[in-house]
């Protein structure tokens, strides 16, 4: 069987964000920040034209998640000891355990994960890009995507999501 692909990783695909992460034994690290870099690979079909997907049609979908999350705090909503409670004054109160932190609302972005690993961030990111994939191009052209979020060099999550995967 033949497989193409494309991948893009540019200088932009990137986004600085605060968050720490919650240990199996509890405890956590304290709130500090990454400047996170971005690299997808997309495997599919060749179209009429001899592409997968036309890079530049596909990096502003990349590009438009990576603005999404950049200076923003990333905050697990699945940890079961995390809290999350918004309060009337455009603030956000977050407790995990005996540490409390107030923010601007806007200031924290709530994901649907129980960790800020890169592990679960290039989850979340694979899923949202293949939704926004689809949107625009259909299901057929792609066939496999793989995406790697760095936290800093040599140090990655990677998230790998297959058509034959899924029913």
């Amino acid at each position: 069987m033949n497989a193409w692909a494309i991948t893009l990783n540019k200088e932009y695909f990137k986004f600085s964000c605060a968050h720490f992460l919650i240990f199996p034994d509890g405890s956590k690290e304290r709130l500090h920040g990454h400047n996170y870099q971005v690299s997808v690979e997309i495997e599919g079909e060749l179209n009429e034209q001899g592409l997968v997907i036309d890079f530049i049609d596909a990096k502003p979908v990349v590009r438009a998640l990576c603005d999404s999350l950049d200076e923003h705090w990333l905050v697990p909503t699945e940890h079961p000891e995390l809290s999350i409670e918004h309060l009337d004054d455009g603030h956000t109160r977050i407790v995990y355990r005996d540490c409390r932190y107030e923010v601007p609302t806007a200031e924290a972005l709530l994901l649907p994960i129980n960790n800020t690993s890169v592990e679960n961030l290039s989850t979340w990111f694979g899923t949202a890009l293949r939704s926004h994939l689809v949107e625009k191009f259909g299901e057929a052209p792609v066939r496999r995507l793989r995406v790697a979020i760095s936290e800093t060099s040599g140090q990655s999550g990677v998230y790998e999501w297959r058509a034959d995967d899924r029913p």
